[in-house]
């Protein structure tokens, strides 16, 4: 069953998709980074040529493995590439200045997707925290830079308390510049409580997918075998959005 919000959230995506397709989320912490590896991972099981775009990396000097490696090492996609990264764990605006660093201009990034996109079939930019968080020199966020480039979003959310009012702003500020959007859960519990169950009921948007929690900790070749059972069709998967919900209520 879908929301009755879904109807402010443009029309359905065809699908599979191709091109560049940005990937943001309701919030940091919320699953992208492996929604990202699990989607380039059933693209490239269809056999699609995939690469994943970081545009701006931060919190590198803390040592934990970088979003593009992290891709790398669980979808083995054709190209990872960062164009952008910063010590200090903060919006990448801000850690650029923090850092006395250039910040990465919109005409940079776009230049730089470009190119990688007219190699490949599907074009993955994973974004950092929210939809409008400030990537780069003058407040550029991923919204403007999908709304540039003609890019699908993907929306990675979560399925705990939040996630209702979260998912929905996200939507709204996507479909009000026309960005068409379809949401993926980014830890999806694998025993579900109250909570999970009414919000995956209630969920505005476009469900295309549900990651399991903890997938990020599988191996590799575990990861890209079960990656395809996650996402439906428009994201080269199996997933059943209406199957799913119904099994979970």
């Amino acid at each position: 069953m879908t929301s009755a919000l879904d109807a402010l959230f443009g029309e359905e995506i065809p699908g599979p998709l191709s091109g560049p397709v940005v990937v943001t989320g309701t919030d940091t912490g919320v699953g992208k980074t492996i929604a990202t590896a699990a989607i380039a991972a059933a693209a490239m099981a269809a056999g699609r040529s995939v690469a994943v775009v970081k545009p701006a990396q931060t919190g590198t000097a803390e040592g934990d493995e970088p979003d593009a490696v992290t891709v790398a090492r669980l979808a083995a996609p054709d190209t990872t590439r960062t164009l952008a990264s910063f010590p200090d764990p903060l919006a990448p605006l801000t850690a650029a200045r923090v850092a006395g660093e250039d910040a990465l201009t919109a005409v940079m990034a776009q230049l730089a997707i470009r190119a990688v996109t007219e190699e490949h079939d599907l074009t993955l930019i994973e974004g950092a925290g929210g939809l409008l968080v400030p990537l780069g020199e003058g407040g550029w966020t991923v919204l403007d830079l999908a709304v540039a480039i003609g890019a699908t979003a993907v929306v990675v959310a979560r399925a705990g308390l939040g996630t209702l009012n979260h998912t929905a702003l996200t939507l709204q500020a996507l479909a009000r510049r026309d960005v068409p959007a379809l949401v993926v859960l980014g830890a999806w519990p694998a025993d579900p409580e109250l909570v999970h169950r009414t919000n995956l009921h209630d969920l505005a948007g476009d469900l295309a997918g549900a990651i399991p929690d903890g997938a990020g900790a599988m191996t590799p070749e575990v990861f890209r075998r079960e990656a395809p059972h996650w996402l439906d069709a428009r994201l080269h998967g199996r997933f059943d959005p209406v199957a799913f919900r119904s099994h979970s209520r």
